[in-house]
């Protein structure tokens, strides 16, 4: 099916469901059911009518260049349609795009260290505070949940929450492997060596989207662990939380209170169930998290980061920036996330056109 096919498809349905509206003696239900569908149309049935307009338009004032008197007045005319049109085309296309629920949520931001040692957890700190830097160019909130450092002050792993407008519309295409190639600081002869950490972004829940069984849960308490001359060993504050149906099991000993610990570890949790469950309804379209992220080895990765050489390449889009800091502070972090929900919205475009 063309696109044109598809817009007169739209139009088609959105009169369809006004004239049914129109008629009495709905059931509630089905009121309400049809009145949602014919809300969500009709900013697109409104924006393929201004679309259809202006190519309308273009055609007439194409036809008026054959009349002497009005071919200056039809070439300023063409100008500025032959600007408009593309950007209605853009914006109607969108528009056609079928909605990710999750795109509007906060997300869970979770960073592990993978090959490479100390310097693999190095890495996964400098990409842990990338996002956090990011986030504060974009206006939203970073809430670390919990981390794990290691003795040179890298991350085992960490764990923070994101919150702002369209956090994980966004974020989503940052899961998997990332690569590093430098000199390590705990290498003194100078060689480049390549390490990983994973990314793994998954969409906050709510209670009320995910219902979790008291019964299918386990919640273990035990005593935290850590540095030294802090709450540590004191109180049994930290919780483990097993999901048995799914054996997902989420841990927290950030906070002092077992209360808060609980509460962050659910949160997660939830996440976890909601992605597994998104996964199970559509395979095609989201990938469990072993293979968002992979193993973590040297052979996977969605983007190197070559500090010798000063780019970052991005290989599921072979996008290349050989401004790294700039990347690594966050400011031009948005090329590559930007260039990635283009090709997204083009691959689900050529989809819906070929149904």
């Amino acid at each position: 099916m063309s696109l044109t096919e598809t817009l007169a498809r739209v139009l088609a349905r959105h009169d369809e469901l006004r004239d049914a509206l129109s008629q009495p003696g709905h059931a509630a239900e089905q009121f309400t059911k049809l009145s949602k569908e014919y809300s969500d149309l009709t900013p697109v049935a409104d924006a393929i009518t201004e679309l259809t307009q202006a190519q309308r338009e273009l055609g007439d004032a194409q036809s008026m260049l054959a009349d002497p008197e009005m071919k200056d007045e039809a070439k300023r005319e063409i100008e500025k349609l032959q600007q408009k049109i593309p950007a209605l085309e853009k914006q109607v296309q969108r528009m056609l795009l079928p909605k990710d629920v999750a795109d509007e949520r906060n997300a869970i931001l979770e960073i592990r260290a993978g090959t490479g040692g100390d310097e693999a957890g190095l890495f996964a700190a400098l990409l842990f505070d990338m996002y956090r830097k990011y986030a504060v160019i974009r206006g939203w909130r970073f809430e670390v949940i919990e981390v794990s450092e290691n003795d040179l002050g890298g991350l085992r792993e960490g764990t923070a929450s994101i919150s702002g407008k369209g956090v994980f519309a966004r974020l989503k295409y940052e899961s998997g492997v990332h690569r590093v190639q430098r000199v390590p600081q705990t290498e003194a002869s100078g060689r480049v060596h390549t390490s990983t950490a994973t990314v793994a972004v998954l969409p906050e829940m709510e209670e009320v989207d995910i219902k979790i069984d008291d019964k299918d849960l386990r919640i273990d308490v035990y005593r935290a662990s850590g540095a030294g001359g802090q709450h540590v060993n004191k109180t049994e504050s930290a919780v483990r939380i097993t999901h048995i149906p799914t054996n997902t099991v989420v841990a927290m000993q950030d906070e002092r209170s077992q209360h808060k610990n609980k509460a962050k570890a659910m949160k997660i949790l939830r996440a976890k169930i909601y992605e597994q469950q998104s996964n199970a309804i559509s395979a095609a379209h989201a990938a469990e998290r072993k293979s968002q992220v992979g193993t973590g080895d040297r052979s996977e990765r969605i983007r190197t980061y070559n500090f010798p050489q000063g780019r970052v390449s991005d290989h599921r889009i072979e996008m290349t920036l050989y401004n790294i800091d700039d990347v690594i502070n966050g400011t031009e972090l948005d090329k590559f996330i930007d260039e990635l929900i283009t090709r997204h919205e083009a691959e689900k475009l050529a989809e819906l056109i070929q149904q």
